[in-house]
């Protein structure tokens, strides 16, 4: 596992770069509402934003980000930006991305965002079977052009992660998977630990309620964890009030003790400040050893069920 530093609010990806802990995801956010829900979380003190070109909002995050260098005198380089490729999936009718077409997503990414370069850029996922080391290999060209500082994938599992091992090409910086007390994905994590592969956690409020309650916001929730996680004797809710905190609080600071940097997401200003504020509580080992016993296996957010995701 790589070191936090910095009070724990910077994890090191690489020798020299470091990773803000708390990052703010910005899913299902269209790019109109990122132009004021970024901004809003870079007030709150976030420096690090996650995007992705399949998430159609780079323009809004972009004007966020630069509003925010203007108004609040934040410089480029105190700012963390990720981005992902979509990298095409047959399966769903799409043409698989060549290391061309790598480049040029690239290109657009950053005339989007309206900046020189990403600090992190990732694979959406292993959707390409056939294409997956060609996409690996422009990343890795994009990194020595300087247009991205570190690299990685999202989604992938230990075999994808093989894949590219084995073809002698440099190994990915993180690998962006859903994580929470109800998928911990202990042999993914103990590999990537052994690879020097940082997990970087999505979806950490799956346990949730209200985590994508509204309609059209697909997950692969039953019926039953949704009926768990509004009941006054949620785990999570007794969690939250011994520790005088929110729900969502316990699972972003659950995340963290396990050296995973966060991406929670919300659109409601008092949230969106109590989501960074993980660093003036710490939940004790007696706590962290019982919610391992959530485990549920299998992440319920949209890649899990997909058969694409397998090989």
């Amino acid at each position: 596992m790589k070191n936090i530093t910095g009070e724990g609010m910077k994890l090191n990806l690489t020798k020299t770069i470091q990773i803000p802990v708390v990052g703010f995801g910005t899913y299902l956010i269209n790019a109109d509402e990122a132009k004021n829900f970024v901004f809003n979380a870079l007030q709150c003190g976030y420096r690090h934003v996650d995007t992705a070109e399949g998430y159609g909002n780079e323009t809004g995050v972009g004007y966020a980000i630069k509003k925010a260098q203007n108004e609040l005198s934040l410089k480029r380089g105190e700012l963390f930006v990720t981005s992902k490729v979509w990298p095409g999936n047959e399966a769903w009718g799409q043409t698989l991305k060549t290391h061309e077409l790598i480049i040029q997503s690239l290109d657009s990414s950053l005339k989007n965002l309206d900046l020189d370069y990403l600090d992190l850029y990732l694979i959406h996922a292993p959707f390409a079977k056939s294409k997956r080391l060609e996409q690996w290999n422009a990343l890795v060209e994009l990194q020595k052009q300087g247009k991205v500082r570190a690299i990685g994938v999202s989604n992938y599992n230990k075999t994808h992660i093989e894949e590219i091992i084995s073809a002698g090409l440099p190994t990915p910086d993180v690998n962006q998977i859903e994580l929470h007390p109800w998928t911990q994905k202990s042999e993914l994590i103990s590999y990537l630990n052994d690879n020097g592969i940082i997990p970087i956690a999505y979806s950490s409020l799956a346990p949730l309620a209200e985590w994508r309650s509204k309609e059209g916001q697909e997950s692969a929730k039953t019926d039953e964890m949704i009926s768990k996680g509004a009941d006054t004797n949620s785990p999570f809710k007794s969690l939250a009030k011994k520790y005088n905190v929110t729900e969502a609080q316990i699972l972003l600071r659950w995340g963290v003790q396990k050296g995973y940097p966060v991406l929670p997401k919300s659109t409601n200003h008092e949230r969106i400040r109590l989501n960074m504020d993980l660093f003036s509580f710490e939940i004790d080992q007696g706590d962290m050893s019982a919610i391992e016993d959530m485990d549920r296996g299998d992440g319920i957010a949209w890649a899990s069920g997909d058969p694409s995701m397998v090989t």
